[in-house]
């Protein structure tokens, strides 16, 4: 990925250039994860190809509000305006296949590098075509989507005390407006109190905004420290340990479920367990893979838990408060960068309740139903499938012999019974259904099928 930097009378920008070939694609996130807006660069003669609809997924799912489709090479092509109708309609309705991730805005340009058709000025070579030039267009899209209008959110990155008079709260604006007198609450303590002052190196605001760098100072002596998040009393972030996020994986090792990996969010790290994997994301049809892990480059939907609160928000709601990454502890390095679309707020759910354990917390918990697998085919693939159940975080429990009563007890207890017997071909049985089965993956969807394994929310 390289930076190039350049600027007109109006602004000054900077370009990250990313490849679109499927072994950068960590590249392609880290270059849109503080982007405004992103250029697809299409091939007129070649159309909508696999790069294009990565690099497409990945500015969607890391929130870019604005997304530019170049069709290049429009000269090789006769200047025709039915193929760049052709392109803009497959694109359009790829995106609209993202759904709630689908980018506010997109625009199509059809260009000619070569000939500079329509880069800088308008051309008069494509005269069906009346709209500004890339430049132009470039230039026109607001710079920042900074949310002035959204609910206030600060991330404390630092606690200042000069001296002993001045105790100030010191960050940078993720979304909204602040005026001294409003009313604020911390998280995730939930203390509220109201703005005092908005002190700056220049001296003090009536009034800050999204993406400004403030120190706010509050009329009550409140315990913060950084990590913590200042919000709007009335649309305050949720806090949450039980996350469910799209995740990128940046990392040569592959993910390991139930692993401790340091999650860091705004300024605040704690350490996470990713419990499961919902599905892995075919970036070509959009289709929804079953996995039990992702590898360097794959993008899924997982579900993860944190060992201390976070403040956040959906990615529909804020951008900074919703991206996070997850750092390998032992070698420092950014495993993944992920979005979160849902979050379970503290005090529901399986934190909430009292008395003895249901059914449905269990199931809630270990992400599957009680159930008998009769596994069929080498010892080999038995030892993997096991494996593959332990480490998604299921209650799994292998057994060589038992009597059947002692086996109904432990599937009412919600764990998955595994049993084996040797055989050539590979099959297994659960509640009289047979299946044969090649890998740990056609049998990771078969449970799901049959409502055994409950990962993934949408099946």
């Amino acid at each position: 990925m390289a930076y190039r930097y350049f600027s007109t009378a109006r602004r000054k920008f900077i370009i990250a250039d990313t490849p679109g070939h499927e072994q950068y694609t960590r590249n392609m996130a880290t270059g849109a994860s503080t982007a405004s807006l992103a250029i697809v660069l299409v091939d007129a003669r070649k159309g909508v190809l696999i790069q294009s609809r990565r690099h497409a997924c990945i500015t969607a799912l890391l929130g870019v509000p604005h997304v530019l489709v170049a069709v290049n090479k429009m000269d090789l092509v006769g200047y025709d305006e039915q193929v760049f109708n052709a392109i803009r309609a497959d694109f359009t309705a790829f995106f609209d296949q993202l759904g709630e991730i689908r980018p506010p805005q997109i625009y199509f340009v059809p260009v000619s590098a070569l000939t500079g058709d329509n880069v800088v000025h308008p051309t008069t070579a494509m005269r069906w075509y009346t709209g500004p030039s890339l430049l132009e267009l470039l230039e026109q899209v607001p710079a920042v989507d900074a949310r002035t209008d959204a609910p206030f959110r600060l991330a404390v990155q630092r606690v200042l005390r000069p001296n002993l008079d001045f105790r100030g709260f010191a960050g940078q604006i993720a979304a909204g407006t602040i005026r001294p007198g409003d009313a604020v609450m911390v998280l995730p303590s939930r203390r509220t109190s109201k703005v005092k002052s908005i002190v700056t190196f220049d001296g003090e605001l009536e009034r800050a905004y999204a993406p400004q760098s403030v120190t706010l100072t509050l009329e009550d002596e409140l315990d913060i420290s950084r990590g913590d998040l200042i919000v709007a009393p009335e649309s305050a972030a949720v806090v949450s340990t039980r996350l469910t996020a799209s995740l990128v994986w940046m990392d040569e090792q592959p993910l390991e479920l139930n692993r401790r990996y340091l999650l860091k969010h705004t300024s605040r790290t704690v350490h996470a367990q990713v419990k499961a994997v919902d599905y892995r994301l075919d970036v070509a049809t959009l289709e929804h893979q079953p996995a039990s892990t992702l590898t360097l480059n794959g993008i899924g939907v997982v579900e993860i838990e944190s060992v201390q609160p976070l403040s956040v928000d959906r990615y529909s709601s804020s951008r900074i408060t919703c991206s996070f990454v997850l750092i390998d502890p032992m070698t420092n390095a950014t495993a993944a960068a992920g979005m979160i679309r849902e979050a379970v707020p503290v005090g529901t759910g399986l934190q909430a309740a009292s008395g003895p354990v249901s059914a449905e917390e269990r199931a809630s918990r270990w992400r599957h139903t009680g159930a008998h697998l009769q596994l069929a085919g080498p010892v080999a693939f038995a030892d993997e499938v096991e494996r593959a159940l332990f480490v998604r975080g299921a209650a799994i429990l292998r057994l060589d012999v038992a009597p059947t009563d002692a086996i109904a007890a432990m599937t009412a207890a919600g764990a998955l019974v595994l049993t084996h017997s040797v055989a050539e071909t590979k099959s297994v049985t659960v509640a009289g259904h047979q299946s044969s089965i090649e890998t740990v993956d056609e049998l990771i969807g078969f449970l799901e099928a049959h409502d055994i394994l409950t990962g993934d929310a949408s099946r």
